[in-house]
Parts: C-alpha cells; structure tokens; sequence
C-alpha cells in the first residue's frame, strides 16, 4: 500500500529539483459541490452530529429539588459528572479510563473494518469543515467561479462575498464556542448570565478561545489539520489489511483511461476528466491509491457516478471494497468481504471485555465510600487506665439524595470503644454519623483499647460502615498503633 499521495511525491521532486527550498507553499484546495447517495448520507450524518452537539445541553433530566435538570453536565466546581441517570464523582475517574480503552478499541476495530469512516464522516474537524464549506459555495459560488474570484483583482463583488462568508463562518465558530460552555455550566442559566455580562471570566475566555479555534481550523486551516496535525493517518496503516473495506479506485476496469469518444469500445472506463480530484476535500487522487490524506469520505463516488452516467458506462467505477477482492475481480473471480480475521477478533474481543467490565463496574458501583486516614501526631496516647487510643479522620461519602445516619464499627481490636471528639459523641462500640444528602461528611474519630498482639508497633483494624436506611455495608482496613517492642506484646 502506497501512504504518500501523488502530490506529495510531486512536491518532492520539485523541492529535489530546487535544492535550495525547505518547504512547499500550500496548494489550496478548491472542492467542488457533487450531488448523490455518498453526499446525502454524508448530510445526514453531518446534521445529526450538530443536533446532538448543540441540542444536548439544553436537554433537561429530573434528580430532584437539589440536583442540576442538565441531562449532561460535567460540573468542575461541585466536582460531579451528570449523565442522565448517572452520577459520577472524582473517584470514579476509572470510568473515564475505561471509556477510552473503549473508545480507541472500537475505533481501532471500525477502522480495520471500513478504513477511516471516523475520519470522513464523523471527526469534529470534517463536520465544521464540511459546514464551512457549504456556507463557502452557498455565499462564493462552486470550485470554478471561487478560483476566478481569487484569481482576479480586488473588487467590491470579491469584498463583500468574503465580508458576508467570514461573519457566517465567525457566527457558527461562536455557537460552537458557546454552546461547549454549556456542557459545563447549566445552559440556560449561563446563556442569561454571558447575555447580561454577569458570566465569570472563565465562561468568556473559553468562549473566545474554542470560538476562534472553530473559526481558524475549520475556515482556514481545513484539510492541513488532517494531513499534518492529527496523528491519526500516521498509524492508521497498522489497522487496515487487504480485507478492510476503504474508498478505491478499480483499475482492473478504468484503465487504460482514455479520453473523449471511444472507437469500439477501446480503453477502460475512466474518461480522465479529473472530476474525482476536484470532489475530494484533501485535493488528491484517488487513482494514485490509498493516501495518508485520504478521509474515506466516498465524494469521489459521487463525481465519477455522475461522469459515468454521461458516458454510459456502469457506476461505481470508484467505489467501496477491499484490496483483496479487487485482486480477485481483476483475475475474473469474486473474493467477498471477511469479517472475521486475525486483528477483528482480537479488537472485538478486547471490546466485549473492556464492556462487560465496564458494565458490571456500574452495577456494583457501591452508594457510599469510607475513607480512614490515621493521625500522625501523636500516633498513640496511653490512657491512665493502661489501654492505647488513636486518632482517625473519617470521610464518609453519601452518594444518595437523603441524609443518611451511618453506623461505624470496628473488628480486630477487642473491646474497642469510639469516640467522636468535635461532635461531642460519647464513648461507644459503635457511632451514629450523619450525612448530607449527595456530599462528603468528615468526622475525627478515637478509638481505643488494647490489641492482643503489636507486631513492630502496630496492629490491623478494619473500620465498617452501615447504611442505616439501606444497611449497605463498606469496610476500610487500617491500622492500630502502639508502643514498638521490639517483639510481641
């Protein structure tokens, strides 16, 4: 498989040629506007992917009187991540961790599949890309009257296109800006507050800061951002084989490609009209082979289909399939798609894996979370009756939307007793703690008594904690110091 497109390998040999020169202006790339099965699917995909990405936010879910009504919000100040039902705090970060293995996993396995489909149809940089240039062919006109706009002097028909085609693009890189925002702080509260100049600051920098990265990568840099700024192409040629499907050119039935009126029916299909060319968003040609800079977005096919149509030859000269059943078409047999190979199974198996953990994690997710942190100083105090205390500084997470009274106890340390010292708690064998309802209640507790046996000054305790109203149970082991011997005591 050949990884440098042609106009690379162009750009090379010119740059040979001058010696002198290091680097290559850009070649900007004039797209043409094609119509088709390939560019419809693409729209649909297009609008979805923008519905769902300006229209979550303001998607409302009920968690009660105390809870946010976002569906999706990840609040950094109260430290909480809200997805619909769920509700996940700072430790569950695991979660996060699991979700990109998932991530990379399924793209991994998609692209060994169906070659860069994330890339072409769905990657944040096409979609805005591919909006930025509708809005450009709507307000400039298509490929050849942009490129005679450009070509030819200033005037006031070239000025006020532009003016009009960069306040469109500016208005969306807002919104976009905008409505990322909105998926950290309660979307209609902050749309009112940035209205009203009462925003904070931080809500009006990112702002501008996605604003003009939107603008700038989608508008200018366009497909520059795929071909040297996303690693993505440097290592997708370690998922694709000669079973996964990707955008090709047949060259068993278009060549040799001639031009104009055929005399008998001589030569291949292709016409060498270029029309593939001038469809692709990247600027190369798809005849040259897979290409770093090729986004699987499929435009091509519709160009060629539609040359194909006024030549009268069969559609689909360009088209989806394998390396190896073009092989086989060029030796007059068929040799199908294979799903289930080496690379996809092992990628399908680490995803059901990566899943099932992942699902089973949620559903054992425990309510409530203990954590003990022993006091350094002192590590211990002889009592006048003889017996040892320590000092523990107990966090209790609540993860339900009502107070809870929990029960903390002690197992390994005979006889203990617990004392609460800020809350004023008597000495018992076990405490009633309080919390609020969805927070952190922390309490600094002594607990006291004598350990059977001190090895190297310290002996195991383990600190359990009931919930009274669901007696779901957690058990936290720590330690209990004393007195270091040298021996047993």
């Amino acid at each position: 498989m050949s990884y440098i497109s042609k106009a690379d390998r162009q750009r090379q040999l010119e740059q040979e040629e001058a010696g002198q020169h290091l680097f290559a202006n850009r070649v900007r790339v004039y797209p043409k506007t094609v119509h088709g099965p390939v560019r419809r699917f693409k729209w649909a995909v297009l609008i979805f992917c923008l519905s769902l990405y300006y229209l979550l936010p303001w998607l409302r879910w009920s968690r009660g009187v105390t809870q946010p009504s976002q569906a999706v919000l990840l609040d950094i100040y109260h430290e909480r991540f809200y997805f619909f039902n769920l509700e996940f705090w700072p430790q569950d970060i695991y979660y996060l961790t699991g979700l990109l293995i998932m991530g990379a996993v399924a793209l991994f396995l998609v692209t060994s599949l169906i070659g860069r489909v994330w890339c072409g149809y769905t990657c944040p940089q096409t979609v805005w890309t591919d909006l930025f240039m509708w809005i450009e062919a709507k307000i400039e006109g298509d490929r050849n009257e942009r490129m005679k706009r450009d070509a030819a002097p200033m005037r006031f028909d070239t000025v006020w296109r532009k003016t009009v085609k960069h306040a469109a693009w500016f208005f969306i890189a807002f919104w976009t800006g905008g409505a990322w925002i909105m998926y950290y702080v309660d979307a209609p509260t902050v749309t009112v507050e940035f209205w009203t100049g009462t925003a904070s600051m931080e809500v009006y920098f990112f702002t501008g800061l996605f604003t003009a990265t939107t603008y700038l990568l989608a508008g200018w840099a366009r497909e520059q951002v795929c071909t040297y700024m996303c690693p993505w192409p440097r290592f997708q040629a370690a998922m694709l084989d000669e079973q996964s499907l990707t955008v090709t050119y047949q060259t068993w039935r278009g060549e040799p490609r001639t031009r104009g009126k055929r005399a008998n029916n001589a030569g291949g299909d292709c016409v060498d009209c270029g029309a593939c060319v001038t469809a692709c968003p990247t600027g190369i040609d798809i005849r040259d082979g897979i290409q770093l800079e090729c986004i699987n977005c499929g435009l091509c096919i519709d160009a060629c289909n539609h040359v194909m149509a006024r030549t009268g030859r069969p559609a689909w000269l360009i088209t989806w399939d394998t390396l190896a059943d073009q092989a086989a078409k060029a030796a007059g047999t068929h040799a199908g798609f294979r799903f289930f190979r080496a690379r996809t199974v092992i990628y399908l198996s680490a995803l059901v894996v990566a899943a099932g953990v992942m699902v089973a994690a949620l559903l054992l997710r425990p309510g409530i979370g203990l954590s003990v942190q022993h006091d350094r100083a002192p590590l211990f105090v002889r009592l006048a009756s003889g017996d040892l205390r320590n000092g523990y500084t107990i966090k209790i997470v609540n993860k339900a939307q009502a107070q809870v009274i929990f029960e903390l106890s002690t197992l390994g340390l005979p006889n203990a007793i617990l004392a609460e010292a800020d809350e004023g708690l008597g000495p018992a064998n076990q405490l009633g703690l309080p919390v609020k309802a969805d927070s952190v209640g922390t309490y600094h507790v002594f607990v006291s008594g004598q350990p059977a046996i001190l090895r190297e000054g310290s002996s195991p305790i383990d600190f359990v904690l009931r919930d009274t109203s669901s007696g779901e149970l957690t058990v936290y082991h720590s330690i209990f110091m004393g007195p270091n011997t040298g021996a047993r005591n």
